[in-house]
């Protein structure tokens, strides 16, 4: 499998000039191939292949005058800028004719230097690593890099990235074999919320750290310092980056804490279910900030990779499932209630219930069922029965599952 490991850089001053030259080059490469292909588009010509663009964006286009700088960068960095754009336009069509499961993917975009965010994407004929502990780039020098672990294997790729507040990173892709833990005999279902971020089946409950809102008063000292800078000022470009390392810490402390959580919980399970949270959605309500400030798609994604390094069992249970409406010790199903009710009691067998706690357990038990009959047939809202039988299902039985399989990774069996 493919891992990725990210690595801060600290170029010198020439070195940053010759990333900025790059970053530049493949930007200029990227929209001019762009711009060939939407002109055949719109008038109506075939696509236009890659080797038509590398030959005429690329390789004529150093021997023009507008275009003779793209000789000053490496070959490499402008091939796989067109390679990238190749990719975005395989998930687009992909994701229109229905090959490619999840949110729809839009058509490419054209790129600016004012992008918050600059990259260029090379392979090992353009990068090196050094006994030195530098990293050799194709016409940038040795790069001085902070390693924080060592590499599993050698690197097939490395991106070069410089984000909104100046700082440089190294991404190597590392092709490398599962590293599969010694099996558990315990699984668990994970309620996600607000009041705690992460509510285990087992009662625990871990609560939320809310990075963003603990950042939010030097936050607004910052912003407002920007808006009172005039625009295009130099005093103006070092507010913005203040306010973007800021936000760059608020990001970093929030990343460090979902590791170390989802860590701890695949490490401690055989088997881990979740609920698949419509986060978009919510994130138009007058909860977003709180939403985003948790960060639950990304803990998931966390918790999905790494339940596949190690040998885990991962499944979502779908978001249509009842799981805060039904009892978890009698089944009884008694309808929705507000979010501000945290407690309540079973009209069935009179379990008094922690509405977070239920719901785990609800999750557990629902994703039992997913793992046991390998198919996704959660109830939806429309008062569909519930059924928590640990068995498969039967062959004959009635129903048709449902379009979105569940996201399994590891070894399929508790």
């Amino acid at each position: 499998m493919q891992l990725r490991y990210n690595y801060r850089a600290y170029p010198d001053a020439t070195q940053r000039r010759a990333l900025a030259q790059a970053f530049g080059c493949a930007r200029v490469v990227w929209n001019d191939c762009l711009r060939d292909r939407k002109d055949a588009h719109a008038a109506g010509l075939p696509y236009v292949k890659s080797a038509v663009l590398s030959r005429l964006r690329i390789t004529q286009a150093k021997r023009t005058v507008e275009r003779a700088w793209l000789a000053d960068v490496s070959a490499v960095v402008l091939q796989q800028a067109l390679r990238d754009l190749d990719t975005a336009y395989k998930n687009f069509f992909d994701s229109v004719t229905g090959k490619r499961q999840g949110r729809r993917v839009g058509p490419p975009r054209y790129k600016s230097k004012k992008d918050t965010r600059q990259s260029i994407r090379l392979n090992t004929n353009a990068f090196c690593l050094k006994d030195d502990g530098t990293v050799y780039v194709a016409k940038v020098g040795h790069l001085k890099v902070t390693w924080s672990r060592r590499l599993p294997a050698a690197p097939t790729s490395v991106t070069v990235t410089k984000d909104s507040c100046g700082r440089y990173f190294l991404s190597f892709v590392v092709d490398t074999e599962p590293d599969i833990l010694p099996d558990m005999d315990h699984d668990t279902g994970i309620d996600l919320g607000l009041s705690a971020f992460a509510v285990p089946s087992d009662g625990m409950k871990i609560h939320s750290p809310r990075f963003l809102r603990r950042a939010e008063k030097k936050l607004k000292r910052l912003q407002r310092e920007l808006s009172r800078k005039a625009k295009g000022s130099k005093n103006r470009a070092k507010a913005r980056i203040k306010v973007a390392r800021q936000h760059a810490k608020v990001a970093d402390r929030r990343r460090d804490w979902h590791h170390k959580a989802s860590t701890q919980i695949i490490r401690d399970n055989q088997a881990v279910f979740v609920e698949d949270l419509a986060v978009s959605g919510l994130g138009r309500t007058r909860l977003a900030k709180s939403v985003y400030d948790a960060g639950w798609s990304a803990f998931v994604g966390m918790l999905e990779y790494k339940a596949a390094l190690h040998g885990r069992t991962f499944a979502k249970v779908d978001r249509a499932f009842p799981s805060s409406q039904i009892c978890s010790a009698c089944g009884l199903r008694d309808g929705p209630k507000p979010l501000h009710v945290r407690e309540w009691t079973c009209g069935e067998c009179g379990t008094v219930h922690d509405r977070d706690h239920n719901a785990a357990r609800n999750v557990l038990y629902e994703g039992r069922r997913i793992v046991a009959a390998g198919r996704t047939e959660t109830p939806n809202a429309c008062g569909a029965p519930v059924r928590r039988a640990h068995v498969p299902a039967q062959p004959d039985e009635a129903g048709s599952p449902r379009k979105g399989q569940p996201t399994q990774a590891g070894i399929p069996g508790l």
